[in-house]
This record gives structure tokens, C-alpha cells and sequence, in this order.
């Protein structure tokens, strides 16, 4: 199935692999957590993600080794584990003429396609995808679900902020929709850089996370029978089910 949307004046990418699941998608090249740390505005922040050189516990609230400073907004069963494609700091670095390193802006996970499959980016993964770290056969192994997109917000501004003067790239960031996305764990386990990741299910192939930001940021309306499949993804967390619902054409 193709994206109907490009992201960044991109072409579409293919998000129906043509291939049986399991498949190995991509290997993970880096797993990150941060500590709390003081932040701007007087604030604590744990947005700046370090390499993990030892396999790391993974339960319902994400890494073990992982903080969050601010639990209202960040953290918990719907927002877990963070991924977010290196292409981010590539159109960031590009578009804004900087050197964002990666880890800057709160990620959890970094992967690398294989086999010249796609990269896993906000064109080619999907609400309600469960992948598998590890080989397939291992019953320990973490797996992860999709379940929203990442909401960047002002800690993205002030974190690039403390080195450029850049205006506001979490609006930029937001309208690009290439913020990367949330897990849920499905299965506890332990995850290591360098393990194979494995896409074990794909329920919604329609649901690419670059069609859910142009649906939620696009200023028109749209019929309900494009609207309501959305609505019917039980794993979509509520918040996003709310601006689409607001979407439907009243007719």
C-alpha cells in the first residue's frame, strides 16, 4: 500500500513490505536512556538520551534505566519507549544549517535497515505495528507497539536552543510530522543495541504515521468514512482519536 502524502516534498514510501511476517526489518544500532538533569526555565529535563553499553530491562514503563522529569507529559504505559529515524537530524541539520547530534532530542531507540528494505520513518511504519527485538524464537525477547505519534513540544526548542538561535523548530518539527512515535510493550524482556528487529504484526497497513499528522494537521474536513477506520484502531491513544473525530465533514 503506498502513502497517499509526502513528507518533506519526498516520494511516497511503500509501507506494505510484499513480504510474510515475520519479517527483519531493520537491526537496532543504538539503544539510549537519560538521566534527570537541570534543564532551561528552571526546569528538570531528561531529553538528552546517552548510549546504553549493556543489555537494559524493558517492562510497561519503558527502560530501566530511563527518567523522565516531567510524568504528566512524558513517560508512562502509552508513551514507553521512543523512536525517532536519524533522517529527523538530517532535514533539522539541513533545513536550519546545524549539527544536531543524535540523542539531542530524546530518543530511546535508533535503527538501520537491512537488505535494502525502507527505513523505519513515519512513511513506512504504522499505528498498531508490533515489532520483536531479537531472534523470533526467543521467548524473552521485548516486543513493542505503536500506538501514537511523538507531540513535539517547547523542550525541543529549548534544548537546540542552549547552542542556536533558531526560532521554534518544534513547530517546523510538527508540521513535517517527523517527530518519530511511542511504544507500548506487549512483552517485557531485555534489549541490546545490535539485536535484529523483527515486524511481527501489521493490523492497520492503511495507518502510516505520515497519513495520521496530514490528517491532523490538515485545516479541511474530511468525509466520516475516511475518519471513522481511524477511530476503530483500539491501540490509538485517545488524545489522537479526539482531533480526528474533530475532522469529520459535517455533511
Amino acid at each position: 500500500m503506498n502513502a497517499e502524502y509526502t513528507t518533506a516534498g519526498e516520494p511516497p514510501a511503500k509501507t506494505d513490505f510484499n513480504h510474510p511476517l515475520p519479517l527483519h526489518i531493520a537491526n537496532l544500532t543504538e539503544v539510549r536512556a537519560g538521566k534527570a538533569m537541570p534543564f532551561a526555565r528552571e526546569q528538570m529535563s531528561a531529553i538528552d538520551k546517552a548510549p546504553i553499553k549493556a543489555p537494559v530491562a524493558v517492562n510497561f514503563m519503558g527502560l530501566s534505566t530511563d527518567e523522565q522529569a516531567d510524568r504528566r507529559h512524558h513517560g508512562g504505559p502509552l508513551k514507553a519507549v521512543h523512536q525517532l529515524p536519524t533522517a529527523t537530524y538530517e532535514k533539522i541539520n539541513n533545513e536550519f544549517n546545524l549539527k544536531v547530534r543524535i540523542g539531542t532530542l530524546g530518543e530511546n531507540l535508533t535503527t538501520e535497515a537491512i537488505d535494502g528494505l525502507l527505513e523505519m520513518d513515519e512513511r513506512t511504519v504504522c499505528i498498531g505495528d508490533v515489532f520483536h527485538y531479537g531472534n523470533v524464537e526467543d521467548s524473552d525477547s521485548v516486543q513493542l507497539r505503536i500506538v501514537q505519534p511523538r507531540r513535539p513540544c517547547y523542550k525541543i526548542n529549548d534544548q537546540i536552543g542552549q547552542f542556536t538561535k533558531v526560532p521554534n523548530i518544534a513547530a517546523w518539527v510538527s508540521k513535517q510530522g517527523i517527530a518519530g512515535w511511542y511504544f507500548e510493550v506487549v512483552r517485557d524482556g531485555m534489549i541490546d543495541a545490535d539485536l535484529p528487529v523483527y515486524l511481527i504484526e501489521r493490523p492497520y497497513p492503511f495507518a502510516t504515521l505520515e497519513k495520521l499528522w496530514q490528517l491532523a494537521n490538515s485545516k479541511e474536513k474530511f468525509a466520516a468514512e475516511q475518519i471513522e477506520p481511524w477511530l476503530a484502531i483500539e491501540c490509538l491513544e485517545n488524545s489522537w482519536k479526539q482531533v480526528l473525530q474533530k475532522k469529520i465533514r459535517k455533511d
